[in-house]
């Protein structure tokens, strides 16, 4: 199983690995997972916190019930744009498109993910892979605390509060973790980690979908985010 999240200059992930848990570094969402797979052998899912499944038009369903579910942790949710605001050149340009086909302008943040977005939907276009879904770190972790966490991932507190859980589920994450640790931001680590559970939920067939079950975009994906 693999966890994985966006990160400066690529992707972190985390797999859980013979009693403990291996964090990676890789440029490209592909890279990521070949060294995944060169670790523990053939995946048998990969959690991704990063939108699959990009609407033609309107708000995916996914979003607006992961928000709900997070009460307190809502505003960790970003709004999808359409895939032709991702595809715009520029923010202004892809604020007019999402304005036009889904009738709400597109957050600086949701636009900061458009390249790590469209490198996922054309690396799931481009052949075979292992079985990727859609995760959102706060739900998992939301999941193993059984509610949405007190306080936000990148205080003392919060941060110490999801290791924790982590570490209760048998994820434990060194204190040196090699080019990952250099690359990736802590609360990045700890997002791939917290995925890399649901990862394992997935296939053990313990996770459940946001929608239940998923939607079906315009270009058949079937879009939900897992926890």
């Amino acid at each position: 199983m693999l966890g994985a999240d966006a990160c400066k200059g690529g992707w972190v992930g985390v797999v859980p690995h013979e009693g403990s848990a291996q964090a990676l570094f890789g440029a490209h969402i592909g890279l990521l997972v070949e060294r995944a797979t060169a670790l523990a052998g053939p995946l048998a899912a990969v959690a991704v916190d990063i939108p699959i499944g990009l609407p033609t038009r309107g708000r995916r369903r996914a979003d607006a019930e992961a928000a709900r579910a997070l009460g307190p942790r809502r505003s960790s949710v970003f709004r999808t744009p359409v895939r032709a605001a991702l595809e715009a050149g520029t923010y202004a340009l892809a604020a007019a498109a999402n304005r036009e086909l889904a009738g709400e302008g597109v957050s600086a943040q949701a636009y900061a993910l458009r390249e790590k977005a469209l490198e996922v939907d054309a690396w799931l276009r481009s052949g075979t892979h292992p079985d990727v879904r859609e995760a959102h770190p706060e739900l998992s972790f939301a999941a193993l605390a059984g509610a949405p966490l007190a306080y936000p991932k990148r205080t003392w507190n919060g941060m110490n509060a999801r290791r924790g859980l982590l570490e209760a589920v048998g994820i434990v994450l060194g204190d040196a973790l090699g080019e990952a640790g250099e690359r990736a931001a802590v609360d990045d680590v700890l997002d791939a980690a917290a995925v890399a559970w649901t990862a394992s939920r997935i296939a053990r067939r313990e996770a459940h979908s946001l929608p239940g079950p998923p939607e079906t975009l315009e270009d058949g994906t079937a879009c939900a985010i897992w926890c």
